[in-house]
């Protein structure tokens, strides 16, 4: 029986259990939107930006674990998807993107000239580096295979995003869908399922912890994507392993875990990075190990330490700096095959060493025993949270909000972290309450807000529960800092010629409840007000100090250790284990 091709799209979602989708219409996918609105179990949440449909598709894939599901037009609305696309593919969030494309007949493929079809654009050509597959379907007989094939890359090892670009008259057509070929069928499919040849010396890791005095686990992105945030937790709890993190395994591990010892990197816990530089063994737990975790003085990193790295993607084994044991690996199968070894090990004086580290740096005050203000503030905002997502964009607040989040084993914390892209937070917090049906958190920055604002209407319109904490400075905070170390305190961009509008005005605009703080002190009977509801509403908090910092900061050069303000050198000297480097 003959089927048209955009509802056959829409019962392919289906069967692959994805009910929810994220779009904004155009002329080049008016058939696909037809076709979701003859099908009642399929639902559109029609946004007002494609960048707002592609974080959205993000945030929701990263909740459900799903492929997130993304519409757009041909021309600008493909090229609108091309940030969240990226986002996509450097964090590994399975996304797929459906673009709509003028009809085969006006398209100019290898034709000299610039453009043929009104608002065509080869969309696959331009993002082909920044997905695991991109496709045109410019023949109806392709469509069930390269649909298949599609989805099943998006999951499929590391995922990540693809694109499907499909032609109007593509779309229209009907098939017989049951007469085509079918990408699991076909040699290219079983080519890539029985190529898989994961590396797992398992016996070796085991080795290296029982005879480790100073182990250290950190937990990266990976374990999440994985989903083996409580296979970590049980065998951590089994030995007390120390954990630290990455930025985007901020919520691989929960607070609670006596031995979290924070984030590490360039704007780590000072505590986390004393702990990574003096262990004598690194289980890296899918993470890719880039300078903003080691620093760029990598001679200087764990240089007392062996290296181990588990990772699901073999290229990224070894590939930043040089590593002891390489495991090409799936995480929670990993942990699983781990946890099947009883393992002795005492390691009571450096979980001693560890607490003191912890209890001598805080996150909330700096080493003068100064508050700093707006770590202050997200750590009081944290504490009246209970099993919310929260999604935070990018700028000084993403820092502190790493640095002094204290997060539950229920709570997911989402962050744009290859990418880095401002104006992630509030889309992709759209996708999150939406897959999750529960109650999100926006952290944002007065640059990072402005970024995607209109995405305001859809909360208005759909009523969705999503509080929005603006920690305004009035200036773009993290540049402006590299701009006070390295560029004579110019502040041409982020204090020069920048401005914020009154935000709550804006949010009223659009029919939201939004309210300004400027006394942090109220902050707290403030919070019990906002977070009594699930009316969404937008929080414009005034930080008190516009010139913020974040600190501790990771300086260029700089081993892990040291961070910026310094601690003189004869107290660093005491606090380290291994030898202290001489300059």
């Amino acid at each position: 029986m003959n089927i048209k091709i955009s509802d056959y799209i829409i019962e392919f979602l289906l069967n692959k259990n994805i009910n929810k989708t994220f779009g904004y219409i155009g002329g080049a996918i008016a058939h696909i939107y037809h076709s979701i609105d003859k099908y009642e179990d399929m639902e559109v949440i029609n946004c007002i930006h494609e960048q707002g449909v592609g974080f959205a598709a993000e945030g929701y894939a990263r909740i459900t674990g799903k492929s997130g599901v993304g519409f757009a037009t041909s021309g600008p609305g493909a090229t609108n998807l091309i940030t969240p696309i990226g986002s996509c593919y450097f964090d590994s969030v399975p996304t797929m993107f459906i673009t709509g494309q003028v009809n085969t007949y006006e398209y100019k493929y290898d034709k000299t000239v610039r453009q043929i079809g009104f608002q065509e654009t080869d969309i696959v050509s331009i993002i082909k580096p920044i997905v695991k597959y991109a496709v045109m379907i410019d023949d109806v007989n392709n469509i069930k295979y390269e649909l298949e094939k599609a989805y099943y890359l998006s999951q499929e090892g590391r995922k990540g995003p693809v694109l499907v670009d499909i032609p109007m008259n593509i779309q229209r057509s009907q098939v017989d869908i049951n007469s085509l070929e079918s990408f699991f069928d076909s040699k290219e499919y079983f080519k890539l399922k029985n190529n898989k040849k994961e590396q797992n010396d398992i016996e070796k890791v085991v080795n290296l912890l029982k005879t480790s005095e100073r182990p250290i686990i950190l937990a990266g992105g990976g374990v999440r994507l994985s989903n083996a945030n409580d296979e970590l937790l049980n065998y951590v709890n089994k030995y007390n392993i120390p954990v630290v993190y990455s930025l985007m395994g901020k919520d691989a591990i929960s607070e609670d875990f006596k031995y979290n010892l924070g984030l590490i990197g360039s704007y780590g816990n000072r505590y986390g990075n004393l702990a990574l530089a003096n262990s004598d063994l690194i289980l890296v737990l899918g993470s890719r190990l880039d300078t903003r975790q080691t620093g760029t003085s990598l001679d200087t990193f764990a240089r007392e330490a062996k290296i181990i790295q588990v990772d699901i993607d073999k290229n990224e084994l070894g590939s930043k700096i040089k590593v002891d044991v390489e495991i090409n690996c799936n995480i929670k199968d990993f942990i699983n095959n781990l946890s099947q070894y009883q393992i002795d090990i005492d390691i009571t004086k450096w979980l001693k060493k560890l607490e003191e580290y912890k209890n001598q740096f805080s996150s909330i005050v700096d080493i003068d025993n100064n508050l700093k203000i707006p770590n202050h503030v997200i750590s009081v905002i944290s504490s009246y949270l209970i099993d919310e997502n929260i999604c935070v964009d990018v700028g000084q607040h993403q820092m502190w909000t790493a640095q002094s989040l204290n997060t539950k084993n229920s709570q997911r914390v989402l962050f744009s972290g290859g990418m880095g892209a401002m104006g992630f937070a509030l889309p992709s917090a759209i996708g999150a309450c939406i897959g999750s049906n529960k109650r999100t958190i926006v952290i944002a920055g007065d640059g990072g807000i402005q970024m995607n604002i209109q995405e305001l209407e859809v909360i208005k319109r759909r009523k969705l529960p999503i509080k929005i904490f603006v920690l305004n400075n009035k200036n773009l905070g993290m540049v402006r800092q590299f701009q006070e170390l390295y560029f004579d305190k110019k502040y041409l961009g982020t204090i020069d010629d920048y401005s914020v509008p009154d935000l709550v005005e804006i949010t009223k605009a659009y029919g939201l409840k939004a309210r300004k703080i400027d006394d942090i002190t109220k902050l707290e009977i403030e919070l019990k007000d906002i977070l009594s509801n699930n009316e969404p509403e937008l929080i414009n908090i005034e930080l008190p100090i516009k010139m913020t910092t974040v600190e501790p900061k990771l300086i260029v050069n700089k081993p892990i250790e040291d961070m910026h303000p310094f601690i003189p050198k004869d107290e660093l000297a005491l606090l380290m284990i291994i030898k202290p480097l001489e300059n």
